[in-house]
């Protein structure tokens, strides 16, 4: 008798599994690779993007991974590695892509000829134990000195942009990432540093602000008529709306009598003018507010000579809040002298096309903002993430204070090391450690590719004398 047939999964499920699932699975991780290698080093090509809506122009790699929507389940972990790397390192994306993509390649050599992939795993870690106890040896430690560590955290900073597109001027931007990380805290939050974008001018007229800048918030009427610079002022931090609403949405009140509509009126607008009395008697010079500021108090602060500005960003208003010591009130009732910041300068500048306002010489300086200036907005997008990469590198030469060689050397020495190791052992694992010191040969390999030379040939040879 014919049993009938059991489905225990959704019509549809792809069961594969096996030697040919494992390949088509490399295959398709491979893929990915071949599109993304090309970018690799300062000779790497940018990739152009189209979605359909927007045209972006990068060689990032975490940026590109992200932009190219990979639907294979296996090839979408190429897109986590690439973007664990960017949370953690910053820079090395398409580094680490090219490299999962190559040791794979060597793993699918591996299995046609019949290697389980466990015995893969087991000798991948093993030589991956071995090369980090290489690597702990060969790198070399920053010097005590603070000017020449700050001398090699800018030669890393000039590393990670020199395949960026503003390589051009990688030292001006080195030093200026280098002076950007080293103003914060210890624990080196870069949330701390503020990135703006300003189209417009060159690249050299981007600026390092020692403290808070960001653009000129919504303005109501009165605003031109306050004053724009101030020196030592007091900087009063809100979370509270400063204007008149209509509470027809939020509350309903019945009234008897016609005349006591005015006491409610009175009522309102007593609530409003406390409100500001309160900020006005608190002695500070600059009032800023999460929420709105409206035109009634925007005046009222204008004939008293206080700076306001309302709607300001979440992000730029911690980062004044630590710059200045300031700490941000959700109500006016009671405002000590001990919850004002304050700083060296306050002032509003034209910067290219937009107004900002500067907070400099803070009595904190845990935070620092980068205002970035370019001719085109995809030029700015991409300068605004190369500067990224460099900030995140000289984070991490911070942390572990060493480095190691660079340009494909470190990869050929750890390639050179675990040839030697694969020798010392017997059994399947041999080929597969070599297989990976054949991998790790593919970044200087790859850099050679995009420079336009032949990764095989031998520079030392001698050219052949002239004779007469």
């Amino acid at each position: 008798m014919i049993q009938p047939q059991l489905i225990l999964l959704r019509e549809g499920t792809d069961t594969s599994q096996g030697k040919p699932q494992l390949i088509s699975n490399i295959n398709a991780c491979i893929n990915i690779v071949d599109m993304i290698k090309t970018t690799l080093g300062p000779c790497g090509m940018d990739k152009l993007i189209h979605n359909g809506r927007d045209v972006n122009i990068s060689n990032d790699g975490a940026t590109i991974m992200n932009l190219l929507e990979i639907e294979h389940p296996a090839a979408k972990s190429l897109v986590d590695i690439a973007r664990a790397q960017d949370d953690e390192v910053g820079d090395g994306t398409t580094s680490v892509v090219v490299l999962a993509g190559e040791l794979l390649k060597e793993s699918k050599q591996s299995i046609e000829d019949g290697i389980a992939p466990q015995v893969i795993i087991k000798a991948f870690r093993s030589a991956l134990s071995v090369a980090m106890q290489t690597l702990d040896n060969l790198c070399v430690p920053f010097p005590k000195e603070k000017d020449a560590s700050h001398e090699d955290l800018i030669r890393c900073a000039e590393t990670a942009l020199n395949s960026k597109l503003i390589n051009t001027e990688r030292r001006f931007f080195a030093e200026m990432a280098m002076r950007a990380v080293t103003t914060l805290d210890d624990d080196m939050n870069l949330d701390m540093i503020g990135i703006k974008k300003v189209t417009g001018g060159s690249m050299k007229d981007s600026v390092l602000v020692d403290g808070v800048a960001f653009k000129k918030t919504f303005s109501y009427a009165g605003f031109e008529q306050q004053r724009k610079k101030f020196d030592n002022p007091k900087v009063l931090l809100l979370n509270i709306e400063l204007e008149l609403k209509a509470e027809k949405d939020n509350a309903e009140v019945r009234l008897k009598d016609p005349k006591q509509y005015q006491s409610i009126v009175d009522a309102e607008w007593k609530i409003i003018f406390d409100k500001l009395d309160k900020c006005v008697n608190s002695g500070a010079n600059v009032v800023l507010s999460r929420l709105p500021i409206g035109d009634l108090a925007t005046q009222y602060f204008a004939d008293r000579d206080i700076f306001c500005a309302g709607r300001v960003a979440v992000d730029d208003m911690n980062r004044v809040a630590l710059a200045t010591g300031g700490v941000v009130q959700s109500s006016l009732n009671n405002v000590p002298a001990e919850v004002l910041g304050s700083c060296q300068l306050f002032e509003e500048r034209q910067v290219g096309a937009e107004r900002y306002n500067f907070f400099t010489g803070c009595q904190n300086s845990k935070t620092a903002t980068i205002i970035l200036r370019g001719g085109a907005q995809q030029f700015i997008e991409e300068a605004d993430r190369s500067l990224h990469d460099a900030i995140c590198i000289v984070k991490r030469a911070i942390r572990t204070g060493s480095v190691v060689g660079g340009g494909g050397a470190i990869e050929m020495e750890l390639s050179k090391v675990l040839r030697e190791y694969s020798r010392t052992i017997r059994g399947k694992e041999q080929l597969v450690i070599s297989g990976y010191a054949r991998a790790l040969e593919i970044i200087p390999r790859q850099l050679a590719e995009n420079a336009g030379h032949d990764s095989t040939d031998n520079p030392q040879q001698a050219s052949p004398e002239r004779t007469t």
